[in-house]
């Protein structure tokens, strides 16, 4: 005897994706919610997922990629000299 085996939650998974079928400016939306950020973050680290799985320690591990990102952002906006400029001008 073979039996189906779906997940717990799959009548809810198979309701919302009716529902974004349904209006179809919901997606534009949710690209522009706070968690594509972090997915364009994820995605430009080379990762799908985090390495650590600790609540702390994946926080810690987020604030590290996004300073990357930031770091990056930055570099390529002022480049490596502008940024040290910037950077030494900044009394601390």
């Amino acid at each position: 005897m073979n039996n189906i085996r779906r997940r717990v939650h799959e009548e809810r998974i198979e309701m919302m994706t009716k529902l974004l079928e349904s209006k179809l400016g919901s997606m534009l939306t949710r690209k522009q919610t706070v968690e594509h950020p972090f997915g364009t973050i994820k995605f430009w680290m080379g990762a799908t997922h985090l390495l650590t799985r600790v609540f702390k320690w994946e926080s810690t591990e987020m604030k590290v990629r996004v300073l990357a990102y930031n770091l990056k952002r930055m570099i390529s906006i002022f480049r490596v000299s502008g940024l040290i400029k910037a950077l030494m001008a900044k009394s601390f």
